[in-house]
């Protein structure tokens, strides 16, 4: 039985390998990329969970309804302006800001609908206003 020889130009070679791998993976640059995926999460755990923790414990007056209201806010906000400016090519629209520096709107967006939905609601119990003020005392 013979066998053939492939052709030394049909055959690929490492260098051909590499270079075609390069070619279709030309958008991920790692140290670029894990930065932007920093400032992603960053942006979006400040959009969702700062604004709840800082005026938890320092208004006696937010409550579960305005916190969960303003941390869902701040989470779809960033999260719908970060979807769509890196993967359906929306235009960044608010002041021309990048979506990695989005989170920090988001953050402020929370803070008002925390701020506004806990005086439109019943405050928390006596209990729990009492446990913050025991949380804020040295």
């Amino acid at each position: 039985m013979r066998l053939l020889k492939p052709c030394p130009s049909l055959t690929p070679t490492k260098s051909s390998i590499w270079k075609e791998n390069a070619r279709r993976n030309s958008h991920v640059h790692p140290p670029g990329f894990v930065a932007e995926v920093v400032a992603f999460a960053f942006g979006l755990a400040a959009a969702s969970f700062f604004p709840a923790i800082l005026l938890g414990i320092f208004d006696k007056r937010t409550n579960r309804e305005g916190a969960i209201t303003g941390m869902v806010t701040g989470l779809a906000f960033t999260a719908f302006y970060i979807i769509g400016v890196k993967f359906y090519g929306m235009q960044p629209w608010f002041f021309d800001i990048s979506p990695e520096g989005i989170g920090t709107l988001g953050m402020i967006i929370n803070f008002i609908v925390t701020f506004v939905i806990s005086r439109l609601t019943p405050p928390p119990p006596s209990d729990v206003q009492d446990m913050v003020a025991r949380l804020r005392s040295p």
